[in-house]
């Protein structure tokens, strides 16, 4: 009895090092960062001797440095607008097309399934040039609206939504029914509030893509004020082609929104993940 419990001891701390080393591990590159952004050009680039922290002061001017050069206000607003705004019209469509798929009957269903799943499957650089002339033929270049205009409608959303909606027992359903609800009735007051789960999941992954999106942004906003985070670092390259401090110290400014937007929401972070058994 007691050997079974000091193996079990023993492979939980087996378990905790572990976890601890490959969290130090992803931590490395963001600690480098910050310690990047306070160093000096030539301490950066420096390799004999080689400083892994600042040996001449911390140089918090290299964070005002890139904040006059770049209005980070307008670029946290449109990176922000374009995140909430796709988060709602995915989260809307991805939830109506996963009713409508996973519990409704209707002539084609299976037809206009498959175009959704070959969606999936055809990589995303190849709806640009449409996405593009669509945009472009409706006046959106340079605007929130044409940020948005791609993540309007999720294949994946659709998919994950009509899982969720699988999920659910027929009785919900039937008891509606007997109840004298209607189709939209049962939709809104019952079967909706209960993928809520797989909503936030969506929710999670659209604003991670949405962050992280880069090609877009810089496609169809050419002007500064109308750009994304993103984007706005990737043009940084060129007027900051040698000094990596300053190029860090925009790299920790584009992260601060995403971190607080997780401290807030951790926990539907958490169950997000969990509940969809998906990984960042």
């Amino acid at each position: 009895m007691q050997s079974a419990r000091a193996r079990n001891i023993a492979s939980k701390v087996v378990m905790y090092i572990v976890l601890i080393i490959m969290a130090f591990i992803m931590l490395v590159p963001f600690v480098w960062m910050i310690l990047t952004a306070l160093k000096t050009n030539q301490e950066a680039i420096s390799v004999d001797p080689f400083y892994i922290f600042p040996a001449h002061g911390w140089h918090w001017e290299n964070f005002a440095e890139v904040w006059q050069s770049y209005n980070f206000v307008i670029l946290y607003k449109n990176t922000l607008l374009m995140i909430l705004f796709r988060v709602v019209c995915a989260c809307l469509t991805a939830t109506m097309a996963g009713y409508a798929f996973g519990r409704l009957k209707f002539p084609g269903k299976n037809f206009f399934f498959a175009l959704v799943l070959v969606q999936m499957m055809i990589p995303a650089q190849i709806f640009i040039i449409p996405q593009y002339l669509m945009v472009s033929g409706l006046g959106l270049l340079n605007t929130v609206t044409g940020l948005v205009f791609p993540g309007i409608v999720t294949a994946f959303g659709t998919y994950l939504l009509k899982t969720g909606y699988e999920g659910l027992p027929k009785d919900l359903e039937e008891a509606a029914d007997i109840d004298g609800c209607n189709i939209g009735q049962r939709f809104l007051r019952i079967m909706m509030p209960l993928t809520r789960s797989s909503m936030v999941s969506l929710g999670i992954f659209t604003a991670l893509f949405a962050f992280k999106d880069l090609m877009w942004p810089m496609i169809v906003c050419t002007r500064a004020e109308t750009t994304t985070l993103s984007a706005g670092l990737a043009k940084m390259q060129g007027q900051f082609s040698s000094n990596y401090p300053t190029m860090m110290a925009a790299a920790v400014l584009a992260v601060v929104p995403m971190i607080v937007i997780y401290v807030i929401f951790q926990k539907q972070f958490v169950e997000g993940i969990a509940t969809s058994g998906g990984k960042l």
